[in-house]
């Protein structure tokens, strides 16, 4: 690190890094898991089993007016992406930037292989867990999509995927992970936050998606500290939930197996 970022960094004090980061998550990811644990709690005291309940990931947010909803649908990717820009942000003001993350260009092809081995494997481990906690009663049915037929579904669908990575990756463990450490946190105790972090704004789903999620997130948190990039972390969650949405409006009730709800 160059002295003069080194002298930077010193000058933020614990206080101010404790606002920061709350302040961050407030605004982003820590707010979803509260809302997750909400709905939550609405799911499991409604009646019927949550299995027979469902949770909708990209739906139309204006049926019937396919120029609206399509305004809505990249209003709503874009503004997710602000707290990404925020951390931009506060890293450009300790003059380290993304870059300190791995997240830049630098290595794009390893980034890419790695984060290809990365995705066949959990998101083919993740979709058996998930049918399995679904059919035990311990998951509602997940419907990635909701769009209607229009020319712009998959694109929409594709940038979904793609922002959900960059929010998630960036935040939960790139930036995360640098704030607790300058706080003093021991590595184990960012691991586990982080995953239960990661975990919590997944629980809208059911615990399923809360214990899928936070074991997913300790498996990136390990692979973070071997490669110091978020990079793969970016492209591996790009390809999953890819694949999770596009293939579910390419598959839906036309295979027995993928729940409909």
């Amino acid at each position: 690190m160059h002295a003069e970022s080194y002298e930077l960094e010193t000058r933020l004090e614990p206080r101010t890094l404790r606002s920061e980061t709350l302040i961050v998550l407030g605004l982003s990811l820590g707010a979803s898991g509260v809302s997750a644990l909400i709905s939550f709690i609405g799911s499991v005291t409604r009646p019927g089993a949550l299995k027979n309940q469902s949770a909708t990931l990209v739906s139309s947010a204006a049926p019937g007016r396919p120029w609206l909803d399509l305004a809505w649908q990249l209003f709503g990717i874009a503004s997710a992406l602000v707290p990404v820009a925020l951390v931009a942000h506060l890293l450009a003001r300790e003059r380290v930037g993304m870059p300190v993350m791995g997240f830049d260009r630098t290595q794009p092809r390893r980034d890419l292989l790695r984060g290809t081995v990365v995705a066949a494997v959990i998101g083919g481990i993740g979709l058996a867990f998930y049918l399995g906690v679904r059919a035990a009663g311990f998951n509602l049915t997940v419907v990635p999509e909701s769009l209607p037929n229009v020319w712009w579904k998959i694109p929409v669908l594709v940038l979904s995927a793609v922002q959900n990575a960059v929010l998630e990756e960036t935040i939960v463990v790139g930036y995360l992970l640098r704030r607790l450490g300058q706080l003093g946190w021991t590595p184990a105790g960012a691991l586990a936050a982080s995953a239960v972090l990661r975990g919590s704004y997944h629980l809208y789903q059911g615990l399923g998606g809360f214990f899928g999620n936070m074991a997913m997130g300790v498996v990136f948190v390990l692979l973070y500290r071997r490669w110091g990039r978020v990079g793969p972390l970016v492209a591996a969650h790009s390809l999953i939930d890819t694949v999770a949405f596009v293939g579910y409006a390419l598959l839906a009730g036309k295979v027995g197996w993928l729940p409909t709800g």
